[in-house]
């Protein structure tokens, strides 16, 4: 995979060097580019924004940098050899970042990444762009940053470590909060090592039992305690079909029951009465 991010703070991306993103670089399983969008500036104060039409606080960032900067990265990445390139836009206003959307960056071979300051990019460069390739406009929460470089950060930990290779244990990323499958729309549960007793805490017993059945339920248990704690806006909208009967008894018992046959929504809620005793 190779990634470009265009910057006024190349600095910023540093830690890009470090950890699974940095062992992934050096092994050259992602290369990545980081480009200062100020060299696409001509006046002698690198200048990238302007005042906004139509009044506001606030800055723009300019068409002209960014365009410049872009057809240059673009012409780059095409003369190395890579292809279909999709463009990641991070702003407050975009597609919630989820565990499924970053498997579906993972699977891009080339993403650039276009990470803004002030009041954002000039529309006009995005609508562009988005007429030569894929545009993904990426939120990474419900709050607004001074820019987009750290969720550059974000953005690129969860799809590298994604990457075939990149992770020592293949399987690592499959029990992982949101993961596909059995826990789109779950929270790992909590995790133990040695040692067995630590100021007075025991390990959970089941733990120790080497019965793989029992410690699996378990910790599906327990994933389905931490949900309900402290995401049950995703049980709301799960699809029950994805609960066996187990999961079933434990949404009782955590005070979740279906809707009532017939009913049109086809979903969880939580009983008034609330936990069972």
């Amino acid at each position: 995979m190779r990634l470009d991010v265009v910057t006024i703070f190349p600095e910023y991306l540093e830690p890009l060097n470090v950890s699974l993103v940095g062992k992934a670089r050096a092994r050259g399983q992602l290369k990545v580019h980081v480009h200062d969008l100020r060299e696409w500036t001509y006046d002698r104060h690198n200048t990238v924004d302007d005042t906004p039409y139509g009044g506001g606080p606030g800055m723009v960032m300019k068409t002209d940098p960014w365009g410049e900067a872009l057809d240059d990265v673009l012409a780059q990445g095409y003369e190395a050899g890579s292809a279909r390139p999709a463009l990641v836009v991070p702003t407050p206003g975009g597609r919630p970042f989820t565990q499924a959307l970053a498997v579906e960056l993972s699977e891009c071979p080339w993403l650039v990444f276009t990470p803004a300051r002030y009041e954002g990019i000039d529309r006009r460069v995005i609508d562009e762009y988005a007429t030569r390739m894929p545009v993904h406009e990426v939120s990474i929460g419900d709050y607004v940053l001074a820019g987009g470089e750290a969720a550059v950060l974000v953005v690129t930990e969860a799809v590298a470590r994604l990457l075939p290779g990149v992770l020592g244990n293949a399987e690592s990323h499959r029990d992982d909060s949101f993961a596909p499958g059995a826990m789109a729309n779950l929270l790992e549960g909590p995790v133990y090592t040695k040692p067995p007793e630590w100021r007075g805490r025991d390990i959970p017993e089941v733990l120790l039992s080497g019965h793989h059945g029992k410690i699996a339920r378990w910790r599906r248990d327990e994933a389905l305690k931490r949900t309900a704690a402290n995401r049950p806006d995703l049980i709301e909208r799960c699809d029950p079909e994805a609960f066996d009967k187990k999961d079933r008894e434990m949404l009782s018992i955590l005070g979740w029951a279906p809707d009532p046959e017939g009913e049109p929504h086809g979903r969880f809620w939580r009983r008034p009465e609330g936990v069972e005793e």
